[in-house]
């Protein structure tokens, strides 16, 4: 299909993710292009998404786009569904853009490639880096011949992934060449672009283990072509982020920092070596002294694009289509790369598919599950039934050699946000402890561990008909900043109005615990909610109160210190759990755990202070001076479109909740602290 050049280019995106942001604003700044909808199974990451880029018509499938007649497809999906979804697009006359890799496979690229082929229609895929400006600018210096003959290539990149948001398991945690395939492609693409076609590569690769859900986080690679070598490092555990190209030539380098898109070329200089070395640093430094803040200016205001390949390259290929002309990369461009990574990519794909099945050991009865049995409360949780004399089967996300060591204990591997992994976990344990909940990281950290787990142990619990369901839920799920001292904390209290506004840890546990709740009012689930004030003890002593947050080493406390804290230790609320898996009076109830012996900030503070010594330091600040500061950091976040981790409404909820009514924990479970804040602050910082 040729199009018009005087007609509206009509194209479809099918995915939602972080690449189809940057395509859709590349399309819609082009004035002959018009975007007639946008698909992907997540239908409100897709409504969202189109949403903010004006696009009418949002489906599930890219079938059911069909009658908005594309002429055009994007495919911004895991490499895995690139050839089904490409054929298909071609089979409705579309011509094609596939991000990279072009697909998984050369298999299915060679499928892909005969299609288009077949219809006549272009298929191109996105090899985005080489449009950096940066790099294009490195390219044009070597094809110049500013540096001679081109000897070598060397790329470093410490990179992170976004964290599994949970569902089942995605391409990047069950592939083990994944790394390989989604970034080194392009540090192969763009060796080749200076040292041309490589004929051979081979590649290492191990685990270091900072991301579980990772197989292989640590690659490296030569290539070689026949005029030159070329390097390749791939890091997920190296710090700082790095995204460096050095081009060594026989008359100079090339040096390149696509972070701060800096591109510095040091040439043979006449004279001494020592003088030209020199001459060479001090040019480059001088010049990097206007550049960089200059490019960091340019970002933080909008007129530098992250990802500017990404976006250049969509618009290239729009273009192509618009005139008739070849794609900038074709698909044989991806079939020559696909050729050399298939190879490679055998042997650690099995290693991780044995690595994940290896998991799924058949576990004899339990009579208690603990999820989160790593943290704090979970080991606590996990002590405490062992004492009993009770098996217990722990769902943890890394080996804990402590449990490995006790043959009452069955260790599961794996990830709360995996329903496979979980209900495997839950399959044979008569009671379910779910503890486990994201802790810290970004909001899809948060979905995946509080969200995503919740829904994947209510789904499990049913499945397997689980005795007793105690689910740990927090304080944070109230209305904090609308409190009128003289309330009282009921279990009834009212829940926060603004979960939002409040951050990913209140929105997710407000979200879990209302799933719990709804499953036992309608589903009539055997379970039990307890809601926990702050949980001190050994182990968490630098731990911030209520009130008070970490900020450039120090302790921050906010407002009044005078205010009690919502204490409770961590013995008497495993004394909770343990009552509420057990009493029938505590089933399909909700409980509030706090022990009612005031404790104010400052005490705890000081007592924090004599223990850790030095090594803490408390800074007060009334609320008023912070309130300044969040209106500083929103008008920020506004000017840079971006979302700021601290509001005036945060600001107003940063006070302790107190006047607490126990007395449901205490008639139906049974519940009296045993120990007692007053005692568990002696255990804990140790006595005056």
């Amino acid at each position: 299909m040729t199009v018009p050049a005087s007609r509206t280019l009509r194209v479809a995106v099918v995915g939602a993710g972080y690449v189809a942001t940057h395509h859709l604003a590349a399309l819609s700044r082009l004035d002959f292009v018009e975007v007639v909808g946008l698909c992907d199974s997540n239908l409100t990451a897709a409504e969202a998404l189109a949403k903010r880029f004006k696009i009418g018509q949002v489906a599930a499938t890219l079938a059911d786009l069909a009658g908005a007649k594309p002429e055009v497809v994007y495919v911004l999906t895991p490499p895995a569904s690139h050839a089904s979804l490409a054929i298909a697009a071609m089979d409705m006359g579309c011509h094609v853009l596939v991000e990279k890799p072009i697909a998984d496979t050369a298999a299915d690229c060679e499928a892909m490639l005969a299609k288009s082929q077949a219809t006549g229609l272009k298929l191109g895929v996105n090899h985005s880096d080489l449009f950096d400006p940066v790099l294009m600018r490195a390219l044009g210096a070597s094809k110049n011949g500013e540096i001679g003959e081109v000897l070598s290539v060397d790329i470093v990149r410490n990179s992170e992934y976004p964290p599994y948001a949970g569902g089942p398991l995605p391409g990047m945690v069950t592939q083990g060449s994944y790394p390989f395939r989604d970034l080194g492609v392009h540090g192969l693409y763009t060796i080749e672009a200076f040292i041309g076609a490589i004929s051979r590569v081979d590649v290492r690769y191990q685990s270091r283990g900072s991301d579980p859900n990772l197989g292989f986080d640590e690659w490296q690679a030569q290539a070689q072509s026949a005029t030159g070598v070329g390097r390749l490092l791939l890091s997920w555990n190296a710090r700082p982020m790095e995204n460096r190209l050095l081009v060594r030539g026989t008359r100079g380098i090339i040096e390149v920092d696509r972070f701060t898109q800096v591109c510095r070329i040091h040439r043979v200089l006449p004279g001494p070596k020592f003088i030209g070395i020199l001459l060479n640093a001090f040019f480059s430094a001088a010049k990097d002294v206007f550049r960089i803040p200059l490019n960091v200016l340019r970002f933080a205001t909008g007129r530098l694009k992250p990802s500017p390949g990404i976006q250049r390259g969509a618009e290239a290929f729009a273009r192509a289509v618009r005139f008739d002309e070849t794609p900038p990369f074709t698909a044989e461009d991806g079939l020559r790369l696909a050729r050399l990574l298939d190879p490679l990519c055998v042997e650690p794909d099995l290693a991780r598919l044995q690595q994940l099945e290896a998991r799924y050991v058949d576990l004899p009865a339990a009579d208690a599950l603990v999820t989160g049995a790593a943290g704090f409360l979970g080991r606590a949780v996990v002590a405490a039934l062992r004492a009993q004399g009770r098996t217990v089967r722990v769902l943890v996300r890394r080996p804990v050699a402590a449990f490995a060591n006790d043959d009452g204990i069955q260790s599961v591997v794996g990830d709360l946000g995996d329903p496979r992994m979980v209900d495997h976990a839950v399959a044979g344990a008569r009671i379910v402890y779910h503890v486990g909940a994201a802790m810290r990281g970004g909001p899809r950290d948060f979905e995946a561990g509080t969200i995503w787990g919740t829904r994947n142990v209510l789904d499990a619990c049913r499945r397997h008909a689980t005795a007793r369901l105690v689910y740990v839920s927090s304080m944070s799920v109230f209305d904090h900043a609308g409190r009128r001292n003289d309330e009282v904390l009921t279990e009834g209290y009212r829940f926060e109005p603004h979960p939002q506004l409040r951050g990913a840890y209140t929105q997710t546990k407000l979200t879990a615990e209302l799933m719990v709740a709804d499953a036992i009012a309608n589903e009539g689930i055997p379970a039990v909610i307890l809601r926990p004030g702050q949980i001190f003890g050994p182990g968490a002593e630098q731990v911030t109160p209520n009130g008070t947050i970490a900020l450039a080493g120090r302790w921050i406390a906010i407002g009044d210190g005078s205010v009690p804290l919502p204490l409770v230790y961590r013995d008497d609320i495993v004394d909770a759990l343990l009552l509420a898996a057990e009493s029938p009076r505590a089933l399909g109830r909700i409980f509030n755990l706090v022990d009612t012996d005031s404790v104010d900030r400052n005490e705890y503070l000081n007592r924090c202070k004599r223990r850790l010594g030095d090594g803490l330091r408390v800074m007060w600040m009334p609320q008023w001076v912070f309130m300044c500061l969040a209106i500083g950091v929103e008008l920020l976040g506004k000017a840079l479109k971006r979302d700021v981790p601290l509001t005036r409404y945060r600001v107003r909820s940063l006070r302790p909740l107190t006047n607490f009514d126990t007395s449901a924990a205490r008639d139906a479970l049974g519940w009296v602290p045993k120990v007692g804040v007053r005692k568990g602050l002696d255990i804990t910082f140790g006595t005056d």
